[in-house]
């Protein structure tokens, strides 16, 4: 199919679009709204949505001609917001797709320590962000939660990365300074020192697409004296908190023999790590307490459905986190997951969804594939904390989107005469990939796509 296209001229407006927007809103999990006009300004926010019968008063209104519009193909081509990607390890794109033969703890202790630690090496560090960074915008992620390495230069190698490449990033260097192997870990002041100069270094770039995340790994790898410090460095610098909570039951029944008489959960809270810009990655098999104290905390989790088949941590009861008024948003947690793709952990939520429903009630109701967009766009903003920024379209917010073309060459699925609108996206989110996804949008700019960085 043709690209959309539009004339050259005096445009006061950055990008003017008419077509479909599907996006979802507080109210519904997905919204279709055909045959509106949206409007991006020179700032990258939105200036405007409207229908389409309103094209000549916008056009006075907002300074920008007719021909100024980028037309839409009607039932193929739609905006959509940009994949936020709430759970990823950057350094492991590497072995993505490799050494799925182990669980967790034998995992980490097989693949991703060994390969974690080559990030010393700063030029192999910048080669390898470049690549996962770049494949994630051609993905469609406009916004993604990295945990780094344990590396300061490494980390701040990632951030420089993304910031020339234009993603909406939250970066954490990774904490651990106990049951790591010497070739990899931390000495406890250095951690903690080191954590502190990233914060810092990364609020004064004063760049609006990156943030700082303070990232202990998670429990076992961390002494109380680290976890401790960090939940002060998280305060004193008002920064999010992530790591992994109840992914697996060896690694729970560990946590269990440090910590006596409390939930893993509890030992984060413990330690001042839970709060209300938290989010952990997994949370497999929280008990009713601990997801109550998560609601409680206003802390959210990032759910990572095929890195839990693919190292076989267990299933997570999204629909009773969401019951339980706990925020969920969606992670590639890759290498775990083996595509960096958020199509394909929407895909697999609701696998996972659809699996736990087998052994429920009659009243349990499986996740829908609309449940499945929210997730991986506004729910995951509400995760971050972005929801007022972006995450759908409304005037105001930021333009993080996706132009989504059914019909794009070598497409891996087809339409018929007989799809409508729901039919198209539905295909789209369960057979589409990054052919669909022709133009990627980070605040306005085209980052990725066609016509935008090499690729």
């Amino acid at each position: 199919m043709a690209e959309p296209q539009r004339k050259s001229s005096k445009c006061q407006m950055k990008h003017v679009f008419s077509g479909t927007l599907v996006h979802s809103s507080k109210e519904n999990m997905m919204e279709i709204c055909k045959k509106r006009l949206i409007g991006v300004d020179s700032n990258g926010k939105i200036a405007f949505i409207d229908n389409t019968t309103k094209l000549e008063d916008l056009a006075k209104k907002f300074g920008f001609q007719k021909e100024d519009v980028i037309s839409l193909q009607p039932g193929r081509q739609f905006l959509m917001p940009g994949f936020v990607d709430t759970h990823i390890h950057a350094p492991q794109y590497v072995f993505t797709g490799t050494g799925y033969d182990l669980p967790l703890l034998d995992w980490l202790e097989k693949y991703t320590f060994p390969s974690e630690s080559r990030f010393r090496n700063v030029e192999f560090a910048q080669v390898a962000y470049r690549k996962v960074v770049t494949r994630l915008l051609k993905n469609g992620t406009t916004t993604a939660s990295y945990f780094a390495t344990i590396h300061y230069e490494a980390s701040e190698i990632l951030c420089d990365i993304v910031a020339e490449l234009g993603q909406r990033c939250y970066i954490g260097k990774v904490c651990m300074d106990r049951n790591s192997p010497d070739y990899y870990i931390e000495e406890t002041e250095q951690s903690i020192k080191d954590t502190e100069r990233f914060v810092k270094h990364v609020l004064e770039l004063k760049n609006p697409l990156i943030t700082p995340v303070v990232t202990p790994r998670f429990v076992l790898s961390c002494t109380s004296h680290l976890l401790k410090k960090l939940g002060h460095i998280a305060k004193k610098y008002n920064v999010p908190i992530q790591s992994h909570l109840n992914e697996s039951k060896n690694e729970i029944a560990l946590v269990e023999k440090d910590y006596p008489g409390y939930s893993y959960t509890a030992v984060y809270d413990k330690h001042n790590l839970l709060n209300n810009k938290t989010y952990m990655a997994h949370c497999c098999h929280g008990s009713d307490e601990e997801l109550n104290l998560l609601s409680e905390r206003c802390s959210a989790v990032a759910h990572c459905p095929t890195s839990n088949f693919n190292i076989r941590s267990g299933i997570a009861d999204v629909r009773y986190m969401l019951d339980k008024n706990v925020k969920v948003g969606l992670g590639t947690d890759v290498s775990g997951g083996e595509s960096s793709s958020m199509l394909v952990a929407m895909r697999d939520c609701i696998k996972a969804s659809n699996v736990l429903s087998l052994n429920k009630s009659d009243g349990y109701t499986p996740l829908t594939f609309k449940e499945a967009f929210f997730l991986a766009t506004l729910g995951g903003c509400q995760v971050l904390g972005l929801d007022e920024k972006i995450g759908n379209f409304e005037v105001g917010k930021d333009f993080d989107a996706l132009l989504i073309d059914a019909e794009a060459e070598d497409s891996p699925f087809d339409c018929f005469k007989a799809d409508d609108l729901r039919d198209v996206v539905q295909k789209f989110l369960m057979l589409g990939d990054d052919r669909n996804i022709r133009k990627v949008f980070v605040a306005g700019k085209l980052v990725a796509g066609v016509d935008g960085v090499p690729m």
